[in-house]
């Protein structure tokens, strides 16, 4: 009788240990799931935080060869928008800040009181930095941070890549040209963000 119950005891012994070892083994998998999904999720927000860096320097590239020597009749003032929205958040929480209305206050009293000595190649710039300042709270927290804001960067990307083919003269002369090149890299450098943060939205 004692060695019955003895073995009983045994026996549920070693299944509870067999359990206990079968739910670790699920707790580790478990665990290992969950930490290569966090890692590729965060390589995923790293690579979207810096095709946003990417994106808006291209922007600002394009902006600065439109004041110099890309002087066409394409609607470049779009690139303000495009700039508005995929500005990193670092440097537009900076720019809407106090540094950002000091910057909009001494342009508006340099272009008001000083208007001769106002360089050109400034007013883009300084009307990026007035919008950023005093966009409404739902432009600048609400839509910048939801698609429709990358939809809005995609669009204009689409409108001036097909803007410079036609201004080149064809596609062929968009990448042979001398000046071509560097602009038609710069406008398919605006594609990059905006089509990454779709795929990644609808992922």
């Amino acid at each position: 009788m004692w060695k019955k119950s003895g073995y009983l005891e045994m026996r549920r012994d070693q299944e509870a240990m067999a359990l206990v070892s079968s739910d670790l083994k699920d707790l580790i998998f478990a665990a290992k799931k969950l930490a290569n999904h966090a890692i590729k999720l965060g390589g995923l927000g790293f690579g979207t935080a810096f095709l946003e860096w990417v994106a808006s320097f291209a922007a600002i590239y394009l902006l600065i060869l439109d004041r110099t020597n890309w002087r066409t009749n394409i609607l470049t003032g779009l690139l303000i928008p495009y700039i508005f929205f995929s500005l990193p958040s670092v440097l537009f929480n900076l720019f809407r800040g106090e540094v950002g209305k000091w910057i909009a206050f001494i342009a508006v009293v340099l272009r008001l009181f000083f208007p001769r000595r106002f360089p050109d190649w400034l007013e883009m710039p300084a009307a990026l930095i007035l919008i950023i300042v005093v966009a409404p709270a739902f432009f600048a927290s609400t839509l910048r941070s939801s698609w429709i804001g990358v939809v809005i960067c995609l669009i204009i990307a689409c409108y001036l890549l097909q803007e410079h083919i036609r201004a080149s003269g064809g596609f062929r002369n968009a990448f042979t040209k001398a000046h071509g090149i560097s602009n038609t890299i710069g406008i398919i450098l605006l594609f990059v963000y905006p089509a990454w943060a779709l795929v990644l939205h609808f992922l």
